[in-house]
C-alpha cells in the first residue's frame, strides 16, 4: 500500500463489488493533526503581530532595516527545498532510492542554506529581541520558525540515513510521508511569516 490504506473491497450478496474505504495511515494522520496545532500556534503568533502594530505608531521602529533582498533568496531556498521533496516522494513513489536520495540531499542542503541566511539576517540586525515591541515580535516569529526548520532538517537527515528501513520503503512509507508534510507545512509558514514581516511591515 502507498500513501493510504485500503481495505479489501467487501462484496454484496448481488455479486458486485462495494467501493474501496480509504483511510489514513495512523502515522500520517497524527502528523496532520500535530500540524493542525501548529497551525493554531503560529495563528497565534501572527495576531499577536498585528495588533502590536495596530497599536504602535510607528511600525517598525526607526531603526529596523530589514534586507528585503537576502530574505527573498532565503525564501526562494526553502521553496526549492519543498519542491525537491516533491521529487523525493515521486522517486520513493516508483522504488527509485538513487533519485529519491538525491533529491532528499537537495532539499537538506537548500534547508541548511535558508537557515543560514536567517542567522545572517539574525546577526546584522541593529535591533534585538528586547529592544522594542517589534523586537518582541520578529525574534519570536522568526526564531520559532528557524526552531521547526532546524528539528525539519534533523527529520531530513534520519530519511536519508534511513530510507531503506521498512517504514519509509515504497510500500509502505509513511513515515516519508509525514516528513515530508511537515517540511511543506515549514515551507507555508514561512512564505506568510516573510510577507508580513519584509512585505507587508
Amino acid at each position: 500500500m502507498s500513501d493510504s490504506e485500503a481495505t479489501v473491497a467487501p462484496v454484496d450478496r448481488g455479486g458486485s463489488l462495494r467501493p474501496l474505504s480509504l483511510r489514513a495511515h495512523p502515522l500520517v494522520f497524527g502528523v496532520v493533526l500535530f500540524l493542525a496545532s501548529e497551525l493554531m500556534f503560529f495563528a497565534g503568533l501572527f495576531a499577536a503581530y498585528f495588533d502590536l502594530r495596530s497599536q504602535t505608531a510607528i511600525w517598525p521602529p526607526a531603526n529596523v532595516h530589514l534586507n528585503v533582498i537576502e530574505s527573498g533568496i532565503g525564501t526562494l531556498l526553502l521553496g526549492y527545498s519543498s519542491a525537491a521533496m516533491l521529487l523525493f516522494t515521486r522517486a520513493l513513489t516508483r522504488n527509485n532510492v538513487r533519485v529519491a536520495r538525491l533529491w532528499l540531499s537537495t532539499s537538506v542542503v537548500a534547508g541548511t542554506a535558508f537557515l543560514a541566511i536567517a542567522m545572517h539576517g539574525w546577526s546584522n540586525n541593529t535591533f534585538g529581541v528586547a529592544s522594542h515591541a517589534y523586537g518582541s515580535a520578529f525574534y519570536t516569529m522568526t526564531g520559532f520558525h528557524a526552531l521547526h526548520v532546524t528539528v525539519g532538517i534533523v527529520l531530513l537527515c534520519a530519511l536519508f540515513f534511513g530510507l531503506r528501513s521498512p517504514a519509509l520503503s515504497a510500500n509502505h512509507r509513511a513515515g516519508a510521508e509525514a516528513i515530508s508534510y511537515y517540511w511543506h507545512f515549514v515551507f507555508i509558514v514561512w512564505v506568510a511569516i516573510w510577507g508580513t514581516i519584509y512585505l507587508i511591515r
